[in-house]
């Protein structure tokens, strides 16, 4: 097909299923670059040193976007949950500075509506479980303000399940952890399972009741990462009705780039830098990169992981989770937010309809919102909220 041809039938297939993405770190950056001023980093002009503004947005076919409501594990306890609070607070803080381009979405329904008034409906998703430091309570106003996923770990484990990039401790959930898990059903949060472990995604499977997501994870197979999801996860998620949102982090999509990050973590280690410490190997890496160039990640690495999630969970549980603004460097072609219309064209090329590529994009996602939503309907007609204790079911302190 000419190149004309194709951009405009990408065009097309992104008017009418725009993209739903799973995970964006713009809140953290915020924090970072501007002490949470929009002002200061205001979204609506050009130019930002971030992957992501409100123009960049529109060029990328962007409809919806997961706000991830992220803090790092070095923060904990009491310490975690405020900072989560002050995220949820900027996310709401950017809606309400930008009423004609972004809407916050908490339903399906939400989404829907803002797509039809032109907006970006702006969802939020916690990522990781210290953000409720270990009490359902917590969970649940995380939930009444707003946050739609909960990912159950970020990169180093958590009292109640094991993270895919710390050592194992539990083996899996806890009984607490499988707690944690029947109370987001409840409530209609989505399970994101994204950075546990393989052992934790297959207890949380056993455990759940609703469809779960994975909102920034591509596939192991492809690229042996642990922050990758594997076959037999995969292939279990027909059955579940979730999704595996691949993400576009070199490191997980590259396997030559998962090699120098390797090696990079090694370097680290005899620095004292662990590799599951985000700010500091973050910064380790970012130096190392002058000295020691990382391989360039590609669209075409990112196309292998679509393809592989499409062969072994089905054209229905595929999404997209770029992770921009998580990471320094994206691959070559997916530089910022603009780059979802290339990708889409690199799959066309490979001869995804247009019913796969809007599956790709929102309709799964659209779909896991509206499933999740009407399960807890049904279990909240069922039982109360939980009231667990951990430790009253782990032994533990809380």
């Amino acid at each position: 097909m000419h190149g004309d041809d194709i951009g405009g039938r990408i065009r097309g297939v992104l008017e009418q299923h725009p993209v739903l993405d799973g995970h964006n770190d713009l809140p953290w950056e915020a924090r970072e670059r501007a002490g949470y001023d929009w002002d200061r980093l205001d979204l609506a002009a050009g130019g930002l040193p971030t992957h992501t503004d409100l123009p960049r947005l529109r060029e990328g076919g962007v409809g919806a976007q997961f706000w991830s409501v992220f803090v790092p594990a070095d923060l904990q306890g009491e310490r975690a949950v405020s900072a989560t609070l002050e995220q949820i607070d900027a996310v709401h803080q950017m809606v309400r500075r930008y009423p004609d381009a972004l809407a916050l979405a908490r339903s399906r329904a939400d989404v829907e509506r803002a797509l039809a008034t032109g907006r970006i409906a702006s969802l939020m998703g916690a990522e990781g479980g210290h953000s409720i430091d270990s009490s359902l309570g917590t969970l649940r106003m995380l939930f009444a303000l707003g946050v739609r996923y909960l990912t159950l770990t970020h990169n180093d484990n958590v009292p109640w399940a094991d993270s895919a990039t710390d050592e194992p401790v539990l083996g899996g959930l806890s009984a607490f952890g499988h707690e944690v898990v029947r109370e987001m059903n409840r409530l209609g949060m989505l399970v994101d399972l994204s950075h546990v472990s393989a052992d934790t995604m297959r207890d949380a499977l056993d455990t759940s009741a609703a469809p779960v997501v994975f909102s920034h994870s591509s596939a192991r197979a492809v690229c042996d990462h642990p922050r990758n999801v594997p076959d037999d996860v995969l292939e279990r998620l027909p059955d579940n009705g979730g999704v595996c949102m691949v993400t576009f982090v070199p490191k997980f999509v590259s396997p030559a780039v998962r090699e120098w990050d390797l090696e990079a973590s090694d370097a680290a280690a005899l620095e004292g830098i662990s590799s599951s410490d985000f700010s500091a190997y973050t910064a380790f890496t970012a130096q190392r990169r002058r000295t020691h160039p990382a391989p360039v990640a590609t669209i075409g690495d990112v196309v292998a992981h679509c393809e592989h999630v499409r062969e072994v969970a089905g054209i229905a549980h595929i999404g997209l989770g770029g992770d921009y603004d998580g990471v320094d460097v994206q691959p070559a072609g997916l530089e910022d937010v603009t780059g979802y219309p290339r990708l889409l064209a690199a799959l066309a090329d490979r001869g995804w309809s247009d019913a796969d590529l809007g599956a790709l994009t929102s309709g799964n996602a659209l779909r896991l919102l509206g499933e999740v939503e009407a399960r807890a309907a049904a279990i909240a007609a069922t039982r109360g909220p939980g009231l667990a204790r951990i430790e009253d079911l782990d032994g533990v302190p809380a």
